[in-house]
């Protein structure tokens, strides 16, 4: 870890973020500030006040003067992008028929009970039922901040580029499901998801799946362990867009 500072001087360090630096910066402030107010010792601070003297509200107050000065979250997982670059060509934010394309999704025609195999992902956990919600793409932080001030629309499976979560935290927990097209079970969105019991497919392989459509996710399949990975094992599970109601 010493590399990443200057001269080994982790506290002289400063992110090629602007946004990161002025976050820590603002709580560097007022962590000083609440330390000089006590008029304690360091170590008491730490222990024992901080968690008085430093509240939800103050950090939510910084939260709002950056987003105030027009900063905006940008997605995290830039990994991904540089593993699976098919996955993120931009093909419009904007357009109502858009859909990810991705190469190797796995599709096929319209069975006899309405559902058409429209992709394939990784699951976090398995449970005892599929899951069925609307397709609502969340792929800009303009969209984010419309599901903050409006809400977000009711049975939303959210399908997501951002395997760090960054993008998608302030509305994560209020959506029914999430497929993205990157990552892994071992990401960070899928350790939030987890977490919220958010069904959630990482990796996604999707095609032809337009805003509104009705899908449904077998998160009933086995979840995808860090074994499956290294072996390569295929416990994909599948994603059906619903033709019937």
């Amino acid at each position: 870890m010493a590399m990443l500072y200057a001269d080994n001087d982790k506290y002289a360090w400063q992110s090629t973020f602007a946004i990161v630096e002025a976050y820590n910066a603002a709580m560097k402030d007022l962590v000083r500030r609440r330390y000089a107010e006590t008029g304690g010792n360091w170590h008491d601070f730490v222990a024992d006040r901080a968690y008085d003297v430093i509240t939800k509200a103050d950090i939510a107050q910084i939260e709002a003067q950056l987003l105030s000065n027009g900063y905006r979250f940008e997605p995290s997982a830039m990994s991904s992008a540089s593993e699976r670059p098919e996955a993120y060509k931009d093909a419009g934010l904007t357009r109502a028929d858009f859909s990810f394309e991705h190469a190797g999704a796995p599709t096929a025609p319209v069975a006899a009970d309405g559902r058409e195999l429209r992709g394939a992902g990784d699951n976090v956990v398995s449970r005892r039922e599929n899951l069925i919600g609307i397709a609502h793409y969340v792929r800009t932080s303009d969209k984010v901040l419309e599901y903050l001030t409006h809400g977000v629309p009711a049975n939303t499976i959210a399908l997501v580029e951002d395997s760090g979560g960054t993008l998608t935290a302030p509305v994560l927990e209020q959506f029914k499901g999430v497929l993205c097209a990157g990552g892994t079970t071992r990401s960070h969105l899928a350790i939030l998801t987890r977490e919220y019991g958010i069904p959630c497919l990482m990796n996604a392989r999707l095609s032809g799946i337009k805003e509104g459509d009705r899908l449904e996710l077998e998160v009933t399949a086995r979840a995808k362990t860090g074994d499956d990975y290294q072996t390569g094992a295929d416990v994909s599970a599948r994603v059906f867009r619903l033709l019937q109601a």
